[in-house]
């Protein structure tokens, strides 16, 4: 669910009019709901309560300070993949002792920036990373914590560029090696690796691929504490999908915790999770404007003010944003299920944007209302991986980042300048 709703005619966040936001901060914004933001962070961590999971918020998706302050508040860890995102999670007053670090290529001093915060653990990918760890973490004279990271061949079912749990997937080290790591690796002197992890990718629409993967993760652990290893923590991930077409396209994470909850309860070691879409996916949505229409043989174009460099997904990933006027016709007016469906008397499009790629998109031949110049579109779940992928391509500056709290909302990231742009070229 969210806290975007059509009230009157208009659409709104929370209590705060779009067009109220747009017309003072401009467009293209990003602008988030703090009550969807929570909502969805407090659905994860009591639907696994039962296990007390740890929940550590993926900082990838998106990190700002201020949406990762409120997460910190409510207890929230954080799973971090840079010496980057472990100084914003610090920063937002996250526990480092509630941060898992993850990442393929993990630098020596990211180890060491780590190591010396206190982080709860590493997530480690491969043979040649425990070595360098075990031997950084010896020349600070300090003891690390690990958890090997398992690929369990097991299909998620998702994009190709964003499955990760399949063996020839660059994540993990193959779960039919992992004994043999586990032994390999026993008696290090600088490095304990007490933990298994897994990530099978995102967004994942199914439960059946999560239920394979843990069950693969658990008879794995059955075996290694026979052969005398202590595991003291399964992370589990993150992964779990959102409604980008409509609110019933994804299941709720309380479906998940139901078929994996029999799997975990009783067992004598910690369970964590790394959620990020799941938890601010559905809270974000991207504010921009139409700036001209066009037609070209058979297509009509709708270019807007937003491009690929604000919002990269649907170009990268092929994937689906629901598009819809802020303010439609009445007779376009959505209910509180905003999902994909026909305008009444609409017209089928491309949503454009400004830069200069006939990859620069928004939308392909997608129904929508008509629109003039100077019309308000909402992109809806643009929360994960909407302004963390952002760039300055084409030399823009990046879009505003706005937070909704109730009828009040702030600018918690301003827009850009061009002064911004080059003044770290400025020697």
């Amino acid at each position: 669910m969210d806290f975007f709703t059509y009230q009157n005619g208009e659409l709104y966040c929370e209590g705060v009019p779009a067009e109220k936001i747009a017309r003072e901060v401009g467009t293209p914004a990003y602008v988030y709901s703090k009550a969807t933001l929570l909502h969805h962070y407090r659905q994860v961590a009591d639907a696994f309560n039962p296990v007390n999971a740890t929940i550590c918020y993926s900082i990838k998706s998106c990190g700002n300070i201020n949406l990762c302050k409120a997460l910190a508040a409510e207890g929230c860890g954080f799973d971090v993949t840079s010496g980057g995102e472990l100084f914003r999670a610090l920063q937002a007053g996250g526990d480092p002792k509630k941060m898992i670090y993850a990442g393929v290529g993990k630098t020596d001093d990211e180890i060491r920036e780590a190591l010396n915060v206190g982080i709860a653990a590493f997530n480690i990918e491969s043979e040649e990373e425990i070595e360098n760890i075990d031997a950084v973490a010896g020349s600070l004279g300090k003891t690390a914590v690990g958890a090997l990271r398992i690929n369990p061949d097991v299909d998620a079912k998702t994009h190709v560029k964003t499955t990760t749990g399949r063996k020839g997937n660059k994540f993990g080290v193959d779960i039919d090696r992992a004994e043999g790591v586990f032994e390999k690796y026993r008696n290090l002197k600088h490095l304990r690796i007490g933990g298994l992890h897994l990530h099978i990718g995102s967004p994942v629409y199914e439960i059946q691929p999560y239920v394979d993967a843990v069950t693969k993760a658990i008879a794995l652990i059955d075996r290694l504490t026979e052969r005398g290893h202590k595991i003291e923590w399964l992370d589990l991930g993150g992964g779990f999908a959102v409604n980008y077409k409509n609110p019933d396209q994804a299941l709720p994470v309380t479906e998940h915790a139901k078929a994996l909850l029999p799997l975990l309860q009783g067992k004598p070691y910690r369970i964590a999770l790394e959620p990020g879409r799941y938890i601010v996916g559905n809270a974000g949505i991207l504010l921009t404007r139409v700036l001209y229409r066009k037609a070209s043989g058979s297509k009509q174009f709708v270019i807007v003010d937003a491009g690929m460099n604000d919002l990269i997904r649907p170009t990268l990933y092929e994937s689906y944003h629901f598009i819809w006027p802020t303010k439609p016709d009445a007779a376009n007016v959505l209910d509180a299920r905003h999902e994909e469906r026909a305008p009444v008397n609409g017209e089928t499009v491309d949503v454009v944007g400004p830069i200069c790629e006939s990859g620069d998109f928004l939308a392909k031949d997608r129904p929508l209302p008509h629109t003039r110049r100077g019309d308000l579109l909402s992109v809806f779940t643009a929360g994960a991986y909407g302004f963390a992928m952002s760039s300055n391509y084409n030399n823009r500056p990046r879009a505003p980042e706005v937070l909704v709290d109730g009828e009040t909302y702030k600018v918690i990231r301003r827009r850009e300048t061009y002064e911004d742009l080059v003044a770290a070229e400025r020697m």
